[in-house]
């Protein structure tokens, strides 16, 4: 299935970084081949727009502008002025999604049902601005990208083994152009349309970025010619569609300039959120490779007085799994599953890197005049957890899961419960504010505040409402 693309989409407005007092940004259209958006004006100046990435129905554009961090501003495009709460030195609000899609059938589904929590968000907005926006992975759900292709029709159960140079070119284009759909399909909806345009974002992939469990499928599959080559092109869609930027051509906040990996961490006084990337280097055996592990140290090292936001794409803290993980190898029916499993930082597989994340964690916490909070999503549920530190420090996990996927059976959701509740840990899972469960199985999105130099959060369930607040 394609994706008509009629009229131009966008702006979309993508943080490049925060440099010296200054917001750079990168606005995104997607516009019908032959068309041009159009400059976008700041402060009496017009900036140009470029092409970023050209496909059969499209080009994607780019255009690069800064607005004051000291105060509230806007951007005009198109005839429209578009204010963005740019403001970041005193009370600040910032949004986090994950889980964007599902696997089956996401591009059918109405936008009066998918979008329901981006409407609500978009409420939450016009009420009170928020500043940025976070996307804590599967932005994106494109599994069925494969689909269509004799080389992936079945892909990761069975893919050729060994195409022709010119089958996979086609291969090549068949996925690019699908993943030109996908996000062209996301990114027209009204109600994302709207926030994306006016608030900044910042995105973190995960696998259905890529495709359902990349990294945690057997290696005969991800390291295949067909295997590299999904990789490479989700890899472009990714930088394309979700950081605005090309290979080579990465920001400033990104950790390598190669792009071997896609750590990234933007700071302002008071402020660091960082982005490790859990996929870039993953597989079976490791959650990140030496870089993404390199550039965790230097922020460990690096002493930052306030608060950081720690994203990691899968729930840094949560129940053990290696129980769960024995069961599921025992039974043959329930095999499949392991790979989800697989992909968490709790399963035996990974508990050496969970560790030494760990560890990382508790350094940074324990500096003075320092906190962190990790924010977490994947799992299409909401829930937090604690994790002492020291003394006088815990490691507060927020997550929230997702903003367009349905929720899981609530049965599910008890399990998981009864799971986090075995044996003795230094990790308590537990329920939001106002809940009774551990886990509650309902669409939602969170808020992040901070008032007078205080931080606290809040979801807001798609049937439960918005939680009272949680101090961090």
């Amino acid at each position: 299935m394609t994706e008509d693309i009629a009229q131009t989409i966008g702006p979309i407005l993508v943080l490049d970084d925060l440099p010296a007092g200054r917001m750079a940004l990168a606005a995104l259209f997607i516009a019908p081949k032959g068309a041009e958006p159009g400059p976008i004006r700041v402060d009496g100046t017009d900036h140009a727009p470029e092409p970023l990435a050209r496909y059969d129905r499209a080009t994607v554009w780019r255009v690069r502008f800064s607005l004051p961090l000291d105060r509230a501003s806007s951007y005009t495009w198109n005839g429209v002025d578009f204010p963005v709460a740019s403001n970041m030195t005193g009370d600040l609000r910032l949004g986090y999604v994950s889980c964007n899609g599902e696997e089956i059938g996401d591009m059918d589904r109405a936008d009066s049902e998918r979008n329901v929590m981006w409407a609500r968000l978009q409420a939450q907005h016009e009420a009170a601005p928020l500043g940025l926006l976070l996307h804590g992975g599967d932005q994106v759900y494109a599994d069925e990208v494969t689909r269509g292709h004799p080389l992936t029709d079945d892909w990761p159960e069975d893919f050729a083994q060994h195409p022709t140079p010119a089958q996979v070119a086609d291969l090549r284009h068949h996925l690019r152009e699908r993943f030109l759909g996908r996000y062209a399909r996301l990114y027209r909806a009204p109600q994302f349309a709207y926030l994306a345009a006016r608030v900044p974002s910042l995105m973190q992939w995960d696998d259905h970025d890529i495709c359902d469990g990349w990294g945690s499928l057997r290696r005969s599959a991800t390291e295949s010619t067909v295997g590299e080559t999904l990789f490479s092109e989700a890899r472009e869609a990714f930088l394309t569609f979700q950081q605005a930027t090309t290979d080579g051509a990465l920001s400033t906040r990104f950790a390598d300039p190669k792009g071997q990996h896609l750590d990234w961490t933007v700071r302002v006084p008071g402020l660091r959120i960082i982005a490790p990337d859990l996929r870039g280097e993953r597989t079976r055996r490791r959650v990140m490779g030496p870089g993404g592990w390199a550039a965790m140290e230097a922020e460990t090292r690096r002493t930052e007085p306030g608060h950081t936001f720690l994203m990691s794409s899968v729930p840094l803290l949560g129940p053990r799994l290696s129980i769960l993980e024995t069961i599921m190898v025992l039974i043959p029916s329930m095999q499949k599953y392991e790979d989800d499993l697989r992909d968490q930082w709790q399963s035996r597989t990974h508990r050496e890197e969970w560790r030494r994340m760990l560890r990382m964690v508790r350094e940074m916490a324990l500096q003075e005049g320092h906190e962190i909070t990790a924010l977490s999503g994947e799992i299409h549920l909401a829930t937090r957890a604690e994790m002492t530190l020291g003394p006088h420090s815990t490691l507060d996990q927020l997550v929230a899961s997702g903003v367009a996927h349905r929720a899981p059976p609530k049965a599910w959701a008890r399990f998981l419960g009864a799971l986090a509740r075995l044996g003795e840990s230094p990790i308590r899972v537990k329920p939001l504010p106002g809940q009774r469960p551990l886990y509650t199985a309902e669409r939602n999105y969170l808020l992040l505040e901070r008032a007078a130099g205080t931080w606290s959060a809040r979801w807001d369930l798609e049937n439960g409402g918005m939680t009272p607040p949680l101090a961090l």
